[in-house]
């Protein structure tokens, strides 16, 4: 087992120190090994590996846009060590045998931990309840569920769906959308998209969904956890319901926290992405959100495709954006730079809270005894994003030829390092 003494390094509040790792695990001074190698990483800063709870992996069924391993290697090169496969592939990860498919190809690749997210119904059709708790007692231990990319809006499934995952601390992720509210939608409803003439989204259509689920969350006494929250509205209704103490927790991704709905007036399919990019306001208010502690984590949303799926005009162009190897640096611009966050408090919406909610023990720090999932960084340089030098089989990155601050120099999963980035 690979043993490291990571010299002189920052932590993420500028404390300057040595970390010590051997046998996977951080370690004091005492318990490294002889031959340990030395990691010279003064100017670099040691932060715990990252930890997406929504990424899409599309293996199995859709290997043309991604598969575990080549998610895997993108998210070793974004700085994280834990990932979260959403269902939504060909079959629907709705059984034990397709999450265990999922789990054996991360553990096989060794790259970062894949958690496969289970679908709540059966062939996320919104319907029937899927194998809940055999996908539990899986050796997957899947404890997340979502039909992500379908919202569960039968109230009488999603309830259900509540109560049965109460019985092993399991957790309910929506997709909040109503789906007679958004059909045939293709961007924000709004100025943007009447002057288009494409077909609006409105804000109300995630906000009634999100408010039904708190009240059904608090009824059954369960947790809840809203997926890519985007309205001003749909913070708000998470913050009073934190306010009356319901289990909700929620998510924002990078892009929502940047991009907004006029850049649909390019027509570039790149920007079409579900939810859809929303308004100014909107933008303010989910930063604040996430800068108070009302929206809870950063979660990629990583959704790649194959590139004739993006390559074409806008109504017949897939929903969806690449962001696992971009997600760090834009959120420390949005956040960090803006001053609305520390950097200690950014890594934790990033590492330590997803991990928690997800309940993924060995990621989230890199005290002492902590498997050491951790990656180094080099927050004094910049790079530019080159979609055709990305990681991820996709290049559907909207961030393409954009100059960000917070370059990943190495990542490490289990003590192991499996991304080094290129000098160039």
């Amino acid at each position: 087992m690979n043993s490291y003494r990571i010299k002189a390094a920052s932590d993420s509040n500028g404390k300057v120190g040595d970390h010590f790792v051997s046998g996977g695990k951080f370690v004091k001074e005492g318990e490294l090994a002889n031959d340990a190698q030395v990691i010279d990483a003064k100017g670099l800063t040691i932060l715990p590996g990252f930890v997406d709870l929504h990424t899409h992996l599309r293996e199995p069924g859709k290997e043309d846009a991604e598969t575990v391993l080549t998610g895997s290697m993108a998210a070793a090169a974004g700085g994280f060590t834990a990932i979260s496969a959403m269902p939504n592939t060909l079959p629907v990860a709705d059984t034990a045998g397709v999450v265990e498919q999922v789990y054996r190809l991360g553990k096989h690749h060794g790259i970062c931990d894949v958690y496969p997210i289970g679908a709540v119904t059966v062939g996320q059709r919104g319907q029937v309840l899927a194998e809940l708790s055999a996908m539990n007692q899986s050796e997957a231990g899947v404890r997340i569920f979502s039909d992500d990319g379908y919202c569960v809006y039968d109230p009488l499934v999603m309830r259900r769906a509540l109560e049965y995952v109460k019985t092993f601390d399991g957790i309910i992720a929506q997709h909040a959308q109503d789906p007679r509210l958004t059909e045939d939608s293709q961007m924000n409803e709004g100025e943007v998209s009447a002057r288009l003439g494409l077909k609006g989204w409105p804000a109300v259509a995630e906000e009634a969904v999100i408010a039904r689920d708190v009240l059904l969350a608090e009824h059954v006494d369960s947790r809840l956890h809203i997926c890519h929250v985007t309205t001003a509205g749909g913070v708000e209704i998470v913050r009073n319901a934190k306010r009356r103490g319901i289990m909700v927790t929620a998510e924002v991704t990078p892009h929502h926290l940047l991009l907004t709905d006029d850049l649909a007036e390019s027509y570039n399919p790149v920007y079409k992405v579900n939810p859809p990019l929303r308004t100014r306001n909107d933008v303010q208010a989910l930063r604040e959100g996430l800068a108070d502690g009302t929206i809870d984590i950063i979660a990629t949303d990583h959704a790649p495709h194959p590139h004739e799926s993006k390559d074409c005009e806008w109504d017949a162009a897939a929903f969806g954006m690449i962001g696992l190897e971009t997600a760090f640096s834009i959120s420390y611009q949005v956040m960090v730079e803006t001053k609305l966050l520390t950097l200690a408090q950014l890594v934790d919406r990033l590492s330590k809270i997803p991990a928690q909610i997800g309940r993924y023990e060995d990621h989230g720090s890199i005290d002492e005894g902590m498997a050491a999932n951790f990656t180094l960084a080099d927050l004094g340089a910049r790079w530019q994003v080159e979609r055709s030098k990305l990681e991820s089989k996709s290049r559907n990155t909207p961030f393409d030829g954009l100059d960000l601050p917070g370059v990943i120099s190495k990542t490490f999963h289990n003590g192991v390092l499996v991304y080094e980035r290129k000098s160039k």
